[in-house]
């Protein structure tokens, strides 16, 4: 049962591909096509604007890069405070940046 049941999955995927060829090479397929596009978030824009790797933005900010990584692959919410830097960063770079720099200066 188990060798019928895995020749119909191979089955099924060999038909899969096949149809996924037609598509692509503009043949008419019953294929569902979804087009996804990926758009910037808020995290990746700010930190653009600042020019800074993930790891330094993190570091900028006092989080930790592998939340500046979720952040922006979308799979995490950045909580309200940091929304509302990121927010800020977005309008005014500059001003965050010169801000951020003084306190770094002072905290060392």
């Amino acid at each position: 049962m188990e060798k019928k049941m895995t020749s119909r999955l191979a089955d099924d995927i060999r038909a899969s591909l096949r149809e996924a060829l037609d598509h692509v090479r503009g043949k008419r397929t019953k294929a569902i096509v979804r087009r996804v596009t990926p758009r910037e978030t808020d995290a990746r824009e700010a930190r653009v604007k600042l020019g800074l790797s993930q790891r330094e933005f993190a570091s900028f900010i006092g989080t930790g890069v592998g939340t500046v990584r979720k952040w922006e692959l979308g799979t995490r919410r950045p909580s309200g405070a940091a929304r509302a830097l990121i927010n800020v960063i977005k309008a005014e770079p500059k001003a965050v940046r010169r801000a951020l720099i003084k306190v770094h200066q002072r905290a060392t």
